[in-house]
This record gives C-alpha cells, structure tokens and sequence, in this order.
C-alpha cells in the first residue's frame, strides 16, 4: 500500500526525531514522523501514582523496547558465535513516542571542545605514535564554537538547571572550570544539592579537585521554553530513569518539544510504525521514501518524501543503513567500509562509600540529572603522558533516588550475604548511610568492535538482526582503574567507614547483563573523511544525499559525559543546515 507524497519523512520519535520535525515544520515542509512503538503522552503515562510502579517501570521495563519482536546479537571477539538476548540489562533502549528521551534520567552535558578533535587534541600533545594501532581515534568534523549556539538553544529548549563558570569569556559562578565558554548562562539556576552531593562538594574542594553542580534537565524551578512548553519544579521523588515525569519536571520530547509540534497541521505522527528500509532509487544515490509496517495490522505501507531523516536509536539508526544498502558495511578484517564502523559504549563503574551512623543520607529522594561532579580526570584535562592511556571519566554523585526494589537486588557489596540478618543489616545501612559514587568514563573506538547484520538471526519480521561485537580493551581499563584509585582520597575526606571501590579488572569482557549505561554510539560516525566515516559534517550520508542521520550513531568515540545534550545540539545544527543551505539546491552538502 502507498500512501502520498510528503517533504520529509522523519524515522523515530525520541529527542533528535521531535527537534528535526519541529526545525523542518518551521521550515514550511510537511513531516511524517514513524515511531515504531506505540503512542505516549504524559498525561497517560506519567497518571500519578501508576507512573511510579517501581514493578511496572524499571523492573518489568514498560518504557523499553519490546525485544520479543526484535533485539540485537552480541558476542565479544570476531571468532565467537553471537546469541540473541530476550533480556538486556547493559543498555536499555527506548520504545514508543519519546523513545529514550522518555525514560532518560536528565544529565545535561555540552561535549567539551577537546572531545569534538579529540584525535587532533591528542596528536597536538603527546604525537600519532601515542594512539595505539588497533584504535580508530577520529575528531568530529565540527568543532565547539560552531556547535555552541546549538548547544544553547538546546538547553533553553530543554530548560536546563545549572550553573555556569565562564560566558562570553568572563568568569561568572561556580561551574565546572573545564567547560568550553558560554555565549549564555543556564536557563535555570542549578538544582539543589542533597546531603550526598554536598557532602561529595566538600570533600572534592579539600581534595583538591573542582566540584560543580551536574547541568541537570531536571527543572529548578517554573520554566516555560521557547515553544510554549511548560515544565514543573521538581520535588526530588527520584523517579526519573525509567519513569515519565509525572510533574512535567524532567525534560523529554512528550513535554518540551511534541506539545507545540502536535499543533502544526503540516505535522503528522505516526505511531505503531516498524520502519522496515529506507527505499533506494536505481542508481543507490538518492532515497525515495520508506517502507514501514502496520504492527496493528501486519500491512506494509510505502511512503514517498524528498528527504528522510534516520533519528531512531543508536544502533536502530545503523541497522536501518545496514539493512537498506546506505553506504558501505564496514569489514574489519579488510577495514573497508564505514556502517558499522567505531561503535561505542561508556566504562562506568559504581562504587559505594559508607559514612558514620550518625551521617543520614536519605536515599530515598533523588533526581536524575542532580548532583555534583569534578572533571579533573575528564577527557585531556590532566597529563596522559606517563599514564598511557586516552581518555577520562568525570566522577560524581548522582543521588537519582534509590527504589525498593532495585535496593533490595543491589545492596550490600564487599562479601554482604545475599539472604538473613547480615543482608537486612546491610540494606539497612545503605539506605540509611552510604553515598554512590561513579566514575562515567569515556570509551574509544577500536579496528574489531563494530556492528554487522547477523548471518544466521533474524526478527520478527524476518529481516537480520544487528549483531554486536563488543569488549572491553586495555586502554579503557586502565583508565578505568586510574580514575577509581582517585576515589579514594575522597572517600577519607568524607570520613567513609567502609568503601566498595569498583572498577574494571584487565582481561574482563563485557557482559550485557550487568546495567551500564544506555549511552551506545558509533557506527554510522560523522568526520571529514568518507573512507572512515558515514556521514559528512553536517549528519548527512556520503553515500545517499537525502538521508540525515542523527544520533549518537555519529559519535567517532565515546566521551565522559551523557551523550544527550550532544545529540540535541548536532540535530539542531544539522537541521540549520538543512534549513539555510540543503534545502534551497538538495545535493551534498559536502564534496567527497
């Protein structure tokens, strides 16, 4: 079945999906958007108290995808068969309308200037031969004074809390000295600290280290964003990850963005949609539209655009370039081709720290973007020289509200028994006076991790399933190991009784059952180059000039920071490109 003609056709309705509809309906164009999962507004989702049902939400994963239907492959070396998982518990990608931006948590990061060429910062200090050979280490192709004014817009879309160090080049407050300049404050000032984070503040200053509030889309106070859209000051309840936001407090597409889309006539939502492949003209070079399923129906249905947008989830945004021909699979034994190619993670570790009986921390209460940080172990903001690894993690407490449950699986560390009068006394405890701490590391893209389709694996809908090849390598290791030694100092300036360090031990694989974070990228990276990269500058295929994909799918390398605000900006800045100059002569924007 074919339905008509429209300008644009946007694939995914989650944070870069709902900017690119909305810069492209202000654009005058008409947008079909294709979600593949079903209809979610906050209204329904977030009806108090259902929308806390700690069972429900993050436990039964009501906001997740449906992996019944389709899931990924993952196997850690080239010479492993990879298996198909029904239960994911490292990343957790979203489903439905607001797809990840719904149930994220609201850590609002700008990527520092140093992370956008991170392979020319590297070179510039240490020389090439510092970059070990098997890791493809690749700058952005924009650099942060390009994408600042999108990075701004961005959080005044969101209605970011935070506090600033230096705009304009002036010092101005508290922030995070490492920061790129400003050309704006925050739209809100930062969140208020729990006990745990001030605690963390202190002790980080006697340290020696520069603590700053998390820029958190979380709201601080009454906020109403450029679209109209209004958010609620948040209470701290804690349920944010996992959970839509019952006050309208934590930024997501359902609340900032798709409220004033939903008014444009030029705009149509569809929901239920399973985008099968972007559909291909005879010579391979220009998308004709998409072909999507009816999952309510089981009928396929071919829509017909001038332009299509791929700004589904990471690795949905891959798969879907993989499975409709867009550029080159990338063959690692031959290290050709470029989908596929440089895809990412992040090498968090969580440690606990117990303070005296006397110290309540009040687990209970939370928000995810709040907290205090220090970034002195953060991308090139100390000396690699010596240590011989590339790479950094900010470390920070990130009180986001400790549930029932996932206390009750958690608790403990250190040889705590798992059952009886020790564990209760542990639960205990922890509730009542530890501190989480992490480190958030960065993760850097290597010659054999990459995605493929999986020969043998299919979906639901017969078509290959993505498969994954994925492992922790040495250098993330042991920046991993360095980073949590820096932990230490802390946790006896904090007075700790107790410590649970935790960090990556060398040789250890990746395993997919233990939550990392959900912050994938790679795999259909952006860059100068299109021997390694997918997408020019500007997020568009090298190889199919009417396509754009954004995502994280674009970053060449893992950054320390929660790739959401980096997502939002480079989809703003694609869009005003698209804008200002694609749309007025369609053809690459970028010479190969």
């Amino acid at each position: 079945m074919t339905k008509k003609h429209v300008d644009a056709i946007v694939v995914g309705a989650g944070w870069a999906g709902a900017i690119m509809a909305k810069e492209l309906t202000e654009a005058g164009l008409s947008v079909i958007m294709l979600e593949r999962g079903s209809e979610r507004t906050t209204p329904v989702e977030g009806a108090y108290p259902e929308s806390i049902d700690e069972l429900r939400g993050a436990i039964r994963k009501r906001l997740f995808q449906n992996l019944s239907q389709t899931t990924v492959t993952v196997r850690n070396t080239i010479d492993q068969t990879a298996l198909p998982y029904r239960q994911l518990a490292a990343f957790l990608p979203g489903e439905g309308v607001g797809g990840a931006g719904l149930h994220w948590s609201g850590v609002h990061f700008r990527a520092s200037p140093e992370d956008l060429r991170l392979r020319s910062s590297v070179v510039e200090r240490y020389g090439e031969k510092f970059i070990p050979e098997d890791m493809n280490l690749q700058d952005y192709g924009v650099t942060y004074a390009e994408l600042e004014p999108f990075f701004d817009k961005a959080e005044k879309v969101f209605g970011t809390s935070g506090e600033a160090y230096r705009v304009n080049g002036k010092i101005v407050g508290n922030g995070n000295i490492f920061d790129g300049d400003r050309s704006d404050n925050f739209p809100l000032p930062a969140m208020k600290d729990t006990f745990t984070a001030s605690t963390f503040r202190d002790a980080a200053s006697q340290v020696g280290y520069h603590p700053y509030s998390l820029p958190a889309a979380n709201a601080s106070r009454q906020y109403t964003n450029p679209y109209g859209c209004q958010m609620g000051p948040c209470n701290f309840c804690g349920y944010c990850s996992g959970y839509d936001c019952y006050l309208y407090s934590k930024a997501s597409p359902n609340v900032n963005v798709l409220p004033a889309l939903r008014q444009d006539p030029r705009f149509t939502l569809i929901s239920d949609a399973h985008v099968l492949r972007v559909d291909l003209d005879s010579t391979k070079s220009k998308a004709t539209g998409v072909t999507y399923l009816e999952t309510k129906t089981q009928k396929e249905v071919s829509l017909s655009a001038d332009l299509v947008i791929l700004s589904a989830f990471q690795f949905h945004n891959v798969h879907l370039m993989l499975l409709s021909g867009i550029g080159k699979p990338y063959d690692p034994v031959q290290n050709t081709g470029t989908v596929g190619r440089n895809f990412v993670y992040q090498t968090i570790t969580s440690s606990r720290i117990w303070l005296p009986p006397s110290k309540y921390t009040n687990q209970f209460i939370g928000a995810g973007g709040v907290g205090v940080a220090f970034d002195d172990f953060n991308s090139m903001n100390f000396d690699h020289g010596p240590l011989g690894f590339i790479g950094g993690s900010p470390v920070w407490v990130n009180q986001a509200g400790t549930k029932p449950i996932a206390a009750a699986i958690g608790t403990g560390g250190g040889g705590t028994p798992r059952w009886g009068s020790a564990y209760k006394g542990a639960l205990i405890d922890s509730y009542k006076h530890s501190i989480g701490v992490d480190a958030h590391g960065s993760n850097m893209a290597y010659r054999d991790v990459y995605l493929d389709l999986d020969p043998t694996w299919k979906d639901a809908y017969g078509l290959p399933l993505l498969r994954m090849t994925f492992t922790w390598k040495d250098n993330d290791i042991r920046m991993n190991q360095y980073v949590v030694s820096k932990i230490e100092p802390l946790a006896k300036a904090m007075g700790a009784t107790k410590t649970n360090l935790v960090h990556l031990n060398a040789g250890q694989p990746f395993d997919t059952r233990h939550y990392q974070t959900t912050h994938l990228g790679g795999g259909a990276v952006m860059g100068t180059d299109p021997k390694t990269s997918a997408l020019n500058r500007y997020l568009q295929s090298w190889d199919v000039s009417n396509v754009f994909v954004i995502g994280s799918n674009a970053f060449p390398q893992g950054m320390g920071y929660n790739p959401t605000g980096t997502v939002a900006a480079l989809a703003y800045w694609a869009a005003y490109h698209i804008r200002t100059t694609y749309l007025k002569s369609p053809g690459p924007l970028v010479k190969a």
